[in-house]
């Protein structure tokens, strides 16, 4: 079904003509109206609001933003925008974010922005991400029978398709402004500058990180585990360097480990830190394996791996409570995108509109904050988009493509299906790579696991 179910029985039970118009499936209502150029001035969109009368549906053009003066006084009503989570319960039948602005078929009160019905073609969400329904100016009109018009939206301004269109830069001030972001934690802070310097040693390095006993003995744990089959006895840092791991990898893992650590967030839960440490590891040895194939550095393609998820981690910081939910919705609906269920969580509306963009380019901002080499900002800001092409785009999709494969073991917090032909084809990796790096995991599994429980005790 293309359309969502009560739309459709509407429209058809009122006799409405309408059409529609397949679309590839997107994430959002801004990126479908994004891919449409110059048609999506014909884009209208539903602004749903409520007050202690009841929930109001405000139509009007897609690149426009209501006007809350006029809108006041034509209804005499101190209106507040729905959340999100009240939004998926009065549309359960459609897609999170994806409200068809017919308020009739949802039994809504109906406000029209004044002049809409005059054009004479209109485009408009379906309830579904993956088709418009098209009608022309007499369907529409029919169908927004016994709703009231006015001028109520301001044209050209505060528009959706704008915001898809801000920098990471402007996306990152309006964050800050918003909450109060951790601070990257002081050890994990000189390491990042140690890695900068290329004259840093390994002795450096071992003291800098032996002035922390419990990072101390977790780099030890990973220097010695299985992974490596060091023969010898390592009994410092500086050994693990020099002997088993190399300066870039005892790095990275010590960054991340500290890192972790601005982050106040419960263990258990498939989102939780038990299952984000498992994740990371085994996409950072993924994202290893990868990076000589892809003509990438194997040391920040490990640490891409390693930090792309530190989003999650923020939100279930900064939102205990919706982390909770989140969780919650993450184990019952497993083919469900993440974004999706983020748009569920926390809505499209007032302040915490931001983090509906998805834990990914939550993560990628704090990455930009922390000063993160760049290809470890864009593998945490665009993972959760399929299609990314662009700067540092061989790191981003080595990180989908671990996350695809590590799907097939129960592994991370996504398990909707991948398109693993067309990430291979983007990498130029031929198909029997997918085999070698699955037998590799079989291999290190049991080690990575051990290692993930050792560093959230």
């Amino acid at each position: 079904m293309a359309l969502a179910a009560r739309l459709e029985r509407f429209l058809n039970q009122q006799g409405i003509a309408y059409r529609e118009r397949a679309i590839a499936r997107v994430s959002s209502l801004d990126a479908a109206v994004s891919a449409l150029g110059q048609e999506r001035e014909d884009v209208i969109k539903a602004t749903l609001l409520i007050d202690i009368s009841g929930i109001v549906m405000v139509v009007h053009r897609y690149d426009s933003t209501l006007d809350s003066e006029a809108l006041s006084q034509m209804t005499g009503r101190h209106l507040q925008p729905l959340t999100g989570r009240q939004a998926m319960r009065l549309f359960s039948d459609c897609d999170p974010g994806f409200t068809p602005p017919i308020g009739n078929a949802y039994d809504l009160s109906v406000l029209l922005d004044e002049g809409i019905t005059q054009a004479e073609r209109f485009l408009l969400s379906s309830g579904t991400d993956h088709s418009f329904v098209e009608m022309d100016g007499r369907s529409l009109r029919l169908a927004m029978a016994g709703s009231r018009e006015g001028r109520l939206a301001i044209s050209g301004y505060g528009c959706d398709v704008a915001r898809d269109a801000l920098t990471l830069a402007e996306v990152a001030s309006k964050l800050k402004k918003l909450y109060r972001l951790p601070p990257m934690p002081a050890l994990a802070l000189r390491i990042l500058k140690l890695t900068s310097n290329t004259e840093a040693s390994a002795r450096e390095l071992g003291e800098l990180i032996e002035f922390d006993p419990s990072l101390t003995a977790q780099v030890m744990r990973y220097a010695r585990s299985a992974l490596f089959n060091y023969p010898g006895q390592i009994n410092s840092v500086q050994e693990a360097v020099t002997r088993v791991l190399g300066f870039d990898r005892v790095a990275h893992i010590a960054l991340g480990i500290a890192s972790v650590r601005a982050f106040d967030v419960p263990r258990a839960g498939i989102l939780g830190m038990d299952n984000f440490w498992r994740h990371s590891l085994y996409c950072a040895y993924l994202c290893q394996r990868l990076a000589p194939r892809c003509g990438v550095d194997k040391g920040l393609a490990y640490l891409c791996g390693l930090l792309h998820n530190f989003g999650l981690l923020l939100v279930g910081h900064l939102f205990p409570t919706e982390f909770k939910e989140l969780n919650r919705l993450r184990e019952a609906n497993p083919e469900t995108s993440m974004q999706s269920l983020e748009q569920q969580v926390f809505g499209q509306r007032g302040e915490q509109d931001i983090l509906a963009v998805g834990h990914g380019a939550i993560g990628g901002i704090l990455h930009r904050l922390w000063e993160l080499p760049g290809p470890v900002i864009k593998a945490a800001g665009v993972h959760q988009q399929p299609d990314y092409q662009g700067e540092h785009e061989n790191y981003v999709m080595m990180v989908q493509l671990a996350n695809a494969l590590l799907k097939e073991r129960g592994i991370g917090d996504e398990f909707n299906p991948d398109d693993v032909p067309a990430l291979l084809h983007g990498l130029e990796l031929e198909p029997f790579i997918v085999d070698e790096l699955i037998s590799g995991i079989e291999q290190v599994a049991p080690e990575l696991d051990a290692l993930a429980s050792s560093l959230v005790t």
